[in-house]
């Protein structure tokens, strides 16, 4: 008998292995692979982040006893993303009508990436799915980026001349392919708009072509659908470009508990004028948070010294070339 087995916890099927041939995976997320990391290197590694979305499994360093169990009993570690762990929940709840929370559904998203890479069919399949720690909010992101993690939906950023008929054309050359989410924005300086959609996929051929045939008509178009700041933030924030001197962009969870808010402020304002936030909850876990924050090239040091002090985990985010197309 072959089998594959696919679960956060190897120690689960410790008394199966006496009794048929199975194959311990293990699944973690890629913004949380501590264990991954930790057998790769034969030692326990300390993560600097690690992502939340999937808590039940977001840890920077893993149990002794963990990493033991794992070091003598599983074959290998999965990693799979945000996106397609939100798919795994959505696909769960179309076929049995249960939710699973992220971290449950963990072992089903690494279980069928595991399978499509070694084309793997005609076998036995367990996925060890568990807890129940999701709620509304968290339930609004995972229908987001669901058909994002199936390859159902892709994201894109259109630019195109603002002209009578450019509207139309647009229209027609995205031809047969259903619009999900649809952006518009006049630029006046450079006398042209901003188009950020979201469109369904049936092929990835279907895409290609698409953008194919917006290039021809010198329609500049970029895929975004695996920026993750743009599905978090900007998506929501189609309100023009502007030019706003030495700014500096982040990225921080805020944890969810009162006075969050208030720490940040106390400790980076008044020192710095804040630009630019939208906050974004996420269910208990922490919440995304974009901030622009003006500070010039010989405060960063400074700035930098403030804000991991404050103990917020944070990236910066002024590079991401989403954020250099569509809102500079």
């Amino acid at each position: 008998m072959s089998s594959v087995a696919c679960l956060c916890g190897a120690q689960a099927f410790k008394l199966l292995l006496g009794y048929v041939q199975v194959r311990i995976i293990g699944v973690e997320p890629t913004d949380a692979n501590a264990m991954a990391l930790s057998l790769h290197h034969g030692q326990r590694v300390v993560l600097d982040q690690v992502g939340g979305f999937a808590d039940g499994v977001a840890v920077k360093e893993v149990g002794l006893e963990t990493f033991r169990l794992c070091r003598e009993l599983i074959d290998g570690v999965v990693l799979v993303t945000r996106d397609s762990i939100c798919a795994s929940i959505k696909d769960m709840f179309e076929e049995k009508r249960s939710i699973l929370e992220p971290a449950g559904a963990l072992a089903l998203a690494g279980a069928e990436a595991y399978c499509k890479f070694y084309d793997l069919k005609d076998i036995n399949v367990i996925a060890i799915t568990s807890g129940a720690n999701m709620n509304f909010d968290r339930l609004r992101l995972v229908t987001e980026l669901a058909n994002v993690g199936r390859q159902r939906e892709a994201v894109l950023a259109t630019f195109m001349l603002e002209e009578p008929g450019s509207f139309k054309q647009f229209a027609e050359l995205v031809g047969k392919m259903n619009i999900t989410e649809f952006k518009y924005r006049y630029e006046s300086e450079k006398k042209q708009a901003l188009v950020l959609y979201s469109v369904g996929l049936h092929t990835k051929f279907e895409l290609q072509e698409m953008v194919e045939r917006m290039e021809s008509h010198k329609l500049k178009t970029i895929e975004f659908t695996n920026n993750d700041m743009v599905k978090d933030h900007l998506r929501h924030l189609m309100g023009g470009r502007t030019n706003v001197e030495n700014e500096l962009l982040c990225r921080f969870v805020f944890p969810e508990r009162p006075g969050a808010l208030m720490k940040f402020l106390h400790t980076l304002s008044p020192r710095w004028n804040i630009s630019l936030f939208h906050y974004r909850a996420q269910g208990g876990m922490g919440a995304n948070v974009l901030v622009g924050i003006q500070v010039s090239s010989n405060e960063l040091n400074e700035f930098r010294y403030h804000a991991n002090n404050l103990g917020y985990e944070y990236e910066i985010e002024t590079d991401n070339e989403a954020f250099q197309l569509l809102m500079r």
